[in-house]
C-alpha cells in the first residue's frame, strides 16, 4: 500500500486553499482520510481537505478530483501509484472566474446540520472556504425533541469561524408545519438578529397538542424589531407566504434551497406580478448538500453591512455556478426604470460558466419575450433584445442546461427583477392577485375548521392577518 500526498493551492497566489477532494482507486473505490468530514448530499463522493490531504491508496491507476466553490476550474488527475512509497501531490486551482473583483460576493442564507452531525464546528469552519462563500448563514431550527447539531450556536456573528475573507453568522428559521412533513404557515429564514425569536416552531413541530400560533408574520416583526431581515424559505411554500408578501413583511425569497427542481417560480413570478419587490436568495438547507448561491453585488470589496443592504435591495442573481448579468435601459437588478407605457426597452443579458448552459432567457412578467439556445452547451455569451413597456412590471433573465455539477444538480441561474413603472396597471396584476384571493380563502378554511387554538382570540387574531393581507389581493384584483 502506497500514500498519496497532497497540498491544494491558489495558482495566483500560491496559497494554501481549502478545498474538496475525491480520490478514486484503481479498483473504483473512493478513498478519504478515516477523521475526514465527508461531503453530504447527492452526486459523486468528496471529502474536506484543509489545504494538505493523504490517503492510503492500492497500486494502479488512481483517479483525482479537487474542486473549491463555483469560480474554480475543477482539477483533475491521474496518478500511476506504486505498491509502496509516497506519491507527492502539488494541486493547483485555477479561477475561471472571479467575481469579487466586479463587486459580487457569494452568499449562502440557509443551512442547518442534524442530529447525526458529530463535528459541526469543524465543518462549520470549512464549509464557507471550501465554498469559497464571502457570506455564510447556519441557522437554528427545533422540531420536536431532535438535538440539531446547529443549535449550539447563539445568534449573530459567529467570530470563531469568520476571517477576513469570510463572515459566518447565526440565525433562525422560525416554522410552522399542518402535518411533520406538510407545509402550514410555511418557513422563513431570520438572519441578523440578535435574540432568538420565540417561538422558533409552533403546532405539530413541537407537540400533539401545541396550537398553530402565532403566526409567523409576528415572527417577521420581531426580527424586524431586533434591525433583522425575513427571507420566506422554500419558494413561497406555505399558507401566509401570500399573507407576508403583501404585508410587506419580507425582505427576500429564497428560491430552490437546497435544491433544483423542475421549474417552479410560479408563486415568485405571482407575487412579482402583484407589484411586490422580492429579491431572489437561495441555500442549501439541510447543510452544503447543493451548490446553491446567491451573489449580492456591492460595487466594490466586500462589507457585511453592504452585501445585506445589496440584498435587501434585489442587487442579487442565484446559481449553482453560472454568472448572470442583466440590465434593462442601463439599470440592474433591483433597480427601477420609469417610462411611458409603449416605450421600447433594451435588455441586455450576458453570462459566464464553467458548466456549459443551453439556454438563456428574459422574462417579462412571468412570461418568456426572448431566448437563445445552445443544444451542444455555452460557456459564455451575450445577447440584446428590446421589450416595449405596455404597462407596470418587471424583468429578470435565467439561465438552464442539463449539463450537471458534481451534486448532480441541473445548472441554472436567475436574476432579481429590473422594475418597470408605466402608471398603468397590467393584466397579469389582476390575474396574480385573484390567484392568492383565493388561495388565502382555502387557508382560512383550515384555520377555521382545522387549525387548534387555546382559545378564540389566537384564533381571531390569524383570521383577521389573513383577512388584512387577503384584501390587499381583493384591491388588486378588483374585487371588493
Amino acid at each position: 500500500m502506497a500514500k498519496i500526498a497532497g497540498r491544494i493551492a491558489d495558482k495566483e497566489s500560491g496559497e494554501k486553499i481549502e478545498a474538496r477532494v475525491q480520490v478514486i482507486s484503481s479498483g473504483g473505490v473512493f478513498l478519504h482520510p478515516e477523521d475526514a468530514i465527508l461531503k453530504v448530499g447527492n452526486g459523486l463522493p468528496f471529502f474536506y481537505s484543509d489545504g494538505d490531504f493523504a490517503v492510503d491508496a492500492p497500486r494502479g491507476i488512481t483517479q483525482v478530483l479537487v474542486e473549491r466553490g463555483t469560480e474554480y476550474v475543477p482539477a483533475q488527475l491521474s496518478l500511476d501509484v506504486p505498491a509502496h512509497g509516497t506519491v507527492a501531490v502539488d494541486v493547483e486551482m485555477e479561477r475561471w472566474s472571479d467575481l469579487g473583483d466586479k463587486g459580487w460576493h457569494p452568499g449562502n442564507t440557509h443551512i442547518h446540520y442534524n442530529q447525526d452531525e458529530k463535528r459541526p464546528d469543524e465543518r462549520l469552519h470549512l464549509d464557507p472556504r471550501v465554498e469559497d462563500l464571502r457570506f455564510t448563514a447556519i441557522s437554528i431550527l427545533t422540531r420536536r425533541d431532535f438535538l440539531y447539531a446547529s443549535n449550539k450556536y447563539p445568534p449573530g456573528v459567529l467570530t470563531e469561524f469568520c476571517s477576513a475573507h469570510h463572515h459566518v453568522e447565526c440565525g433562525e428559521e422560525s416554522r410552522h408545519n399542518q402535518q411533520p412533513w406538510e407545509i402550514g404557515y410555511g418557513h422563513i429564514m431570520l438572519l441578523r438578529i440578535k435574540e432568538v425569536v420565540q417561538p422558533i416552531s409552533r403546532g405539530l413541530l413541537v407537540d400533539d397538542t401545541d396550537p398553530d400560533y402565532p403566526p409567523l408574520c409576528y415572527a417577521c416583526d420581531d426580527a424586524h424589531r431586533q434591525g433583522g431581515i425575513v427571507i420566506w424559505c422554500h419558494n413561497g411554500i406555505g399558507m401566509e407566504a401570500p399573507v407576508a408578501a403583501a404585508l410587506g413583511k419580507l425582505d427576500a425569497f429564497n428560491l430552490f434551497d437546497p435544491y433544483w427542481m423542475d421549474p417552479e417560480y410560479d408563486l415568485w413570478y405571482a407575487m412579482l406580478n402583484c407589484g411586490f419587490k422580492l429579491p431572489a436568495s437561495t441555500g442549501s438547507d439541510w447543510f452544503i448538500c447543493s451548490a446553491n448561491r446567491v451573489y449580492a453585488y456591492t460595487g466594490g470589496a466586500f462589507a457585511y453591512a453592504d452585501w445585506m443592504q445589496a440584498l435587501q435591495g434585489g442587487r442579487t442573481f442565484i446559481t449553482n455556478g453560472p454568472a448572470l448579468f442583466l440590465s434593462v435601459d442601463d439599470r440592474m437588478p433591483g433597480e427601477t426604470v420609469p417610462v411611458e407605457p409603449g416605450k421600447e426597452l433594451t435588455v441586455i443579458v450576458s453570462w459566464q460558466s464553467h458548466y456549459p448552459i443551453q439556454r438563456a432567457e428574459v422574462i417579462w412578467n412571468g412570461k418568456v419575450i426572448a431566448a437563445q439556445q445552445f443544444r451542444e452547451g455555452s460557456a459564455e455569451g451575450r445577447f440584446k433584445t428590446s421589450v416595449k413597456a405596455q404597462a407596470d412590471g418587471w424583468i429578470a433573465a435565467r439561465l438552464a442546461s442539463q449539463f450537471r455539477d458534481t451534486f448532480f444538480q441541473p445548472v441554472y441561474a436567475h436574476t432579481s427583477p429590473v422594475y418597470v413603472v408605466t402608471g398603468l396597471r397590467p393584466v397579469e396584476q389582476r390575474e396574480a392577485a385573484a390567484q392568492f384571493d383565493t388561495s388565502i380563502e382555502q387557508a382560512l378554511a383550515w384555520v377555521n375548521r382545522q387549525g387548534r387554538f387555546q382559545n378564540d382570540k389566537q384564533r381571531n387574531e390569524v383570521v383577521n392577518l389573513f383577512r388584512q393581507g387577503q384584501a390587499v389581493y381583493k384591491g388588486l384584483s378588483g374585487g371588493k
